[in-house]
């Protein structure tokens, strides 16, 4: 009897060794990076401030009874009441309903441009770390001449240029913005070149376009995420600075950088800030938010860490 019990303990603990094997072995690094992203609070919570923000303005039709629009001129700069929840700006338009609507613009604008940014500065790094030379030496130097202009200088005489229209700043932002990611990138696919299954990429016959966008950048990409964060956060300051100085989406296209245009009149700032500090307020909360979800991400994709 005794053997037997033995015997049977004998099994219970292998097949528990085992599944805390196999367990353990299911904890890979994107696992491991979302569960420390998980215990950062601060994260949490502004990643779920964001996802509202985010849903209010996809819903915003839902959620606005007044249209952004629609113009009451007996009720210019009215304050907050029953009927306007945010009060009315100088042409008699809901700021409640141009604020959720104003959201679309806004935060499209920067995940548009950073996309378009991503995209230039993954691609060019990739080709720059890897090959090296010639294309190496003429692409650091395009990238180090854009880094030495004001980049708000150069994209406001851009959009002077070729008008201000909300696809015209996504563009340009985009592409005044790219450096970063290809610099990132570039030294990541550098000091990747010469690893070991790089070397058996190419000894097994492997196109360099393979190796590159197969190998190489996938394991490149975890430090590009938590860049494109504060690139998010970048972009929509930037598309905030131009609706503030008149270079942005034009009214009467709501946007949070052209609502807080009425900021400039003192006596506005003083004494209706209704009209000014919804638009100030979100841009803030987005802003703080963002870099907070940054702030995680790279403390759950540390390189040091994430093995543990």
């Amino acid at each position: 009897m005794n053997a037997t019990t033995n015997v049977t303990k004998s099994a219970i603990k292998s097949d528990l060794a085992l599944l805390s094997a196999r367990k353990q072995k299911e904890r890979t690094p994107l696992r491991i990076a979302w569960e420390r992203f998980r215990r950062h609070q601060l994260a949490v919570v502004s990643g779920t401030i964001m996802l509202t923000l985010v849903l209010s303005a996809i819903f915003a039709p839902l959620l606005c009874p007044i249209g952004p629009y629609k113009t009451n001129y007996q009720a210019i700069r009215q304050p907050p009441s029953a009927e306007y929840r945010l009060g009315t700006d100088s042409a008699g338009r809901d700021v409640w309903s141009r604020l959720l609507y104003g959201g679309r613009v806004s935060l499209s604008v920067g995940l548009v441009a950073v996309a378009i940014s991503l995209m230039i500065g993954i691609v060019l790094g990739a080709i720059s770390g890897f090959y090296r030379g010639v294309v190496d030496d003429v692409l650091v130097r395009i990238a180090e001449a854009i880094r030495c202009f004001p980049r708000l200088i150069i994209i406001m005489t851009i959009v002077s240029v070729i008008g201000p229209s909300i696809w015209n700043i996504m563009l340009v932002i985009g592409l005044m913005a790219w450096t970063g990611t290809y610099r990132l990138v570039r030294a990541q696919v550098f000091s990747l070149r010469e690893q070991d299954f790089i070397l058996a990429a190419r000894m097994s016959g492997a196109k360099n376009s393979r190796i590159i966008f197969r190998h190489a950048l996938p394991n490149a990409l975890s430090p590009v995420i938590v860049s494109a964060t504060f690139q998010v956060a970048g972009a929509l300051l930037m598309e905030t600075s131009l609706g503030f100085l008149g270079m942005g989406v034009q009214p009467p296209t709501p946007t949070w950088g052209n609502m807080i245009v009425e900021a400039q009149k003192l006596a506005y700032l003083e004494s209706k800030p209704w009209l000014w500090l919804p638009g100030v307020t979100l841009v803030g909360i987005s802003v703080i938010c963002i870099n907070l979800i940054g702030d995680a991400l790279r403390d759950a994709f540390d390189p040091h860490t994430l093995i543990r």
